[in-house]
């Protein structure tokens, strides 16, 4: 096996690709890309001009999108741990709370981090303006979502949607707080939180912790 992941730990999808990888225990080597690895950058961009990561290098293959990449784990490299269930209407469910979480969750989170990020206070109060708006529909809806289930989907089964989740709900809640309101969502964010794959993500981001520019909480 020659699996190869370009990326960062403290990036939420990077975190979000390390997770499918912990689940199944599946060997792969871990290029970090930094100012400290520059051999790393040159090669990630020859193979991936768009300047997006993580990248997953199997052999000469080159893998990018993070619900590709897991999928393709699923399909190339598989584990114990089945990501995406073998029912297709299972799965198509799976998918869309994949989604959900990456466009809906995620994106808003960035929004806000992208405008501190100019360093413009104008930006920045609208960026987290704009997410508070769109965290708190999204709040709303997957508490409503979450009632009686342990993880994302239907099922006890940890899917590819709660490998979404996870980093989506760590970073949006230090963006706009999940509030008490959410007791589910709460209790759905712990559960990912003391996940072993997750668990092992948060703790070897946490040196980084202090480049997220709208603060990262004392917690978590």
């Amino acid at each position: 096996m020659s699996l190869v992941l370009y990326g960062h730990p403290f990036s939420s999808y990077t975190q979000k690709v390390l997770i499918a990888l912990y689940e199944n225990g599946t060997p792969f080597e871990f290029r970090c890309l930094g100012p400290d690895t520059p051999q790393h950058a040159a090669e990630w961009l020859r193979r991936w001009p768009l300047r997006k990561f993580p990248l997953l290098v199997d052999d000469e293959r080159n893998i990018v999108e993070t619900s590709i990449i897991i999928e393709y784990l699923q399909l190339v490299h598989p584990g114990p741990v089945r990501l995406l269930p073998a029912d297709p209407m299972a799965a198509l469910d799976v998918r869309f709370l994949d989604r959900f979480f990456d466009l809906h969750v995620m994106s808003p989170m960035q929004h806000a981090v992208d405008g501190a990020l100019t360093g413009d206070p104008v930006k920045r109060q609208e960026g987290l303006a704009h997410a508070a708006t769109k965290l708190e529909l999204a709040y709303a809806w997957l508490e409503g979502q979450l009632a009686g289930r342990t993880w994302a989907a239907a099922g006890a089964d940890f899917t590819m949607a709660d490998c979404a989740a996870a980093p989506s709900l760590f970073y949006a809640d230090w963006t706009h707080r999940i509030s008490e309101a959410f007791p589910l969502l709460r209790a759905y964010r712990a559960r990912l939180l003391a996940r072993p794959s997750f668990a092992r993500a948060v703790e070897e981001a946490r040196q980084f912790r202090p480049l997220f520019p709208l603060g990262a909480p004392d917690r978590d």
